[in-house]
């Protein structure tokens, strides 16, 4: 669906369950073109392939919750944002993520282990664009020691507010394109890895059966993996460009699985196919 590791196409019920893919301008790091596919297409491109890019090996993730309902213990986002952080502090112990040690060294590992989530109270604009997710990003590495190489910065948006990058939108935007992406600032070894974590408001994003924070954590978990295979749109994807959570995504369906929380399947070249755990 990607072809440079940058974002989490929605899907739509029309004879059949359709995804949106990015086949993938990267303009300065960070921009993204999208074009609709059906998704079933990408599916069946074959193994991935590095093609020459780094990983990282012992990842981390930072939760940047924007916006104040998530530190409001009288909202429901309080207890969205804090399951969120229940679940990121397990992921990188599962068989889930176990699924991804097979692609160059990169280990099991506490994604809970960086530096601390950031509550930010201000109100986040109703659009945020994905320069504001980069200057807030930047914000908090400045204010916190400095880019850690092996975080991906992951922001958190609450319902009242959309993504956008270029004329694209999450939901509740104008054009809904995607559900999430990822991307990086700068190049190389040093770029800082982040993610756009929107709210699952609308049935585009969101699986039959799930609640908010379950749509949620099976959007973190896409992103997270393809960050830590394909940080910087150079390592892990196959010959249509889709990188390993591209390749599963909303087929076969999402699941609960370890701890009761929402994974997707994930590739893996040594199975040839979408697995649960490995």
């Amino acid at each position: 669906m990607s072809i440079r590791g940058l974002k989490y196409a929605f899907a739509t019920l029309s004879c059949g369950l359709l995804a949106v893919a990015a086949n993938a301008q990267n303009e300065g790091n960070h921009r993204i073109v999208y074009t609709p596919t059906n998704d079933a297409i990408v599916a069946k491109a074959g193994n991935i392939t590095n093609h020459g890019g780094t990983v990282i090996t012992s990842a981390k993730v930072v939760f940047i919750f924007w916006g104040p309902s998530f530190n409001n213990a009288a909202s429901a986002d309080f207890s969205y944002a804090r399951t969120l952080q229940a679940y990121r502090n397990q992921f990188g112990t599962t068989g889930e993520y176990n699924t991804i040690t097979q692609y160059s060294g990169i280990s099991l590992t506490n994604l809970g282990s960086g530096t601390a989530d950031l509550f930010d109270t201000s109100t986040p604009p109703t659009n945020v664009t994905d320069s504001s997710v980069r200057s807030k990003v930047s914000s908090y590495t400045s204010s916190h020691g400095g880019n850690n190489t092996s975080t991906i910065y992951e922001v958190v948006i609450p319902r009242t507010s959309y993504s956008s990058s270029g004329s694209s939108t999450s939901c509740g935007g104008p054009g809904l394109a995607y559900c999430a992406y990822h991307s990086w600032i700068g190049s190389g070894s040093s770029a800082t890895k982040y993610s756009i974590q929107p709210y699952p408001s609308c049935s585009g994003c969101q699986v039959s059966g799930f609640s908010d924070v379950q749509d949620q954590e099976h959007f973190v978990c896409h992103e997270t993996r393809e960050a830590v295979t394909d940080p910087t749109g150079t390592t892990w994807f196959d010959s249509s460009g889709a990188e390993a959570d591209d390749k599963c995504a909303w087929s076969p369906t999402p699941f609960i699985g370890t701890g009761g929380y929402a994974y997707q399947y994930e590739w893996s070249n040594a199975n040839g196919g979408c697995i649960r755990t490995r």
